[in-house]
């Protein structure tokens, strides 16, 4: 008898704190959602170290025309593949231009080109993604399948064919990586639309005759942001390869712009004697990729509830 009592003061102690707790909760302050994003996002070295260079890559490519020595598309052909020197710090190229003013310069093609083809990535999977999580049926299945048709064909083979249709420049590389990417965009954003869709407040505006362009893109679109932020700046780093990519063989960016594939192409033939003319451009590509990949991870891991940890 003794033992019930104790049993029953334990279970009603037990009771009190557990209501305490959750009145104490709902006195606290409201979170500061950008607080804990950045206290979150910079609890890692290697993030930070990201950040950092991801940062002065942005800066010199806009302050390109101040940070660049030279000229990079002014030639000397009396000093061709000179070797690294106080005037010409990574030397020069084939065609006497300065190395590292050719590479400072190829950053700018390299953002421009890696932000816009997500921006067109993101853009046409968000909105196909929307329709055929939403709508369903008929409509969602052949998106859907249209997708993973695309998707079952090899991202480099797709590439060049979309590539060598639109030919050269900055805006056929766009066009032709960020068309290679959306559906990767429309399988993130039609997971997410499946699962916000089912929401209580989803369903109360269709009892209360929303229309469907409403409740798509006030309520369902913004609960989908936050994944799509993290997979934009994850696949940053893909579009520079694959831009990359297209430039060394010779189907991206045309000559005389300075972009770091076609840099690596020309270099290439004189790879055993000027391994530099190569091996900077491809270091520069190496180093960008690196950036934006860790940064897309610290965006994930401090957008993402289940990476917090205990820093909430």
């Amino acid at each position: 008898m003794d033992d019930q009592v104790t049993y029953n003061q334990g279970q009603a102690l037990a009771a009190q704190d557990d209501d305490f707790k959750v009145l104490d909760d709902a006195l606290l302050p409201p979170v500061n959602e950008f607080k804990r994003f950045f206290r979150v996002f910079f609890t890692r070295r290697i993030i930070i170290f990201a950040s950092i260079l991801l940062i002065m890559i942005i800066l010199m490519a806009i302050f390109a025309d101040v940070v660049a020595p030279y000229d990079p598309y002014e030639q000397n052909l009396r000093n061709v593949r000179a070797l690294p020197s106080s005037d010409h710090l990574l030397g020069t190229d084939a065609l006497g231009r300065d190395l590292l003013s050719r590479i400072i310069h190829g950053s700018r093609i390299a953002l421009v080109v890696g932000v816009c083809t997500v921006l067109v990535a993101a853009s046409i999977g968000t909105i196909f993604g929307l329709i055929a999580g939403f709508v369903g049926g008929a409509v969602s299945s052949i998106i859907m399948r249209l997708t993973d048709a695309l998707i079952a064909i090899p991202s480099l083979i797709l590439m060049l064919l979309i590539a060598s249709v639109l030919k050269y420049g900055i805006l056929g590389v766009v066009f032709a990586v960020g068309l290679t990417m959306f559906p990767a965009y429309i399988r993130l954003i039609n997971g997410q639309v499946l699962s916000v869709k089912q929401n209580d407040y989803v369903l109360a505006g269709r009892v209360m005759g929303a229309k469907s362009s409403r409740l798509m893109l006030r309520h369902i679109l913004p609960n989908c942001i936050s994944p799509l932020i993290v997979m934009m700046t994850m696949m940053m780093g893909g579009s520079i390869m694959a831009e990359a990519g297209l430039s060394f063989l010779g189907l991206g960016i045309t000559p005389p712009l300075a972009a770091w594939g076609g840099m690596c192409r020309d270099g290439y033939q004189y790879l055993m004697r000027s391994p530099l003319l190569s091996i900077a451009p491809g270091f520069a590509i190496m180093i960008l990729v690196f950036a934006f990949n860790m940064v897309g991870d610290g965006i994930r891991d401090a957008l993402d509830p289940r990476l917090r940890g205990s820093l909430d």
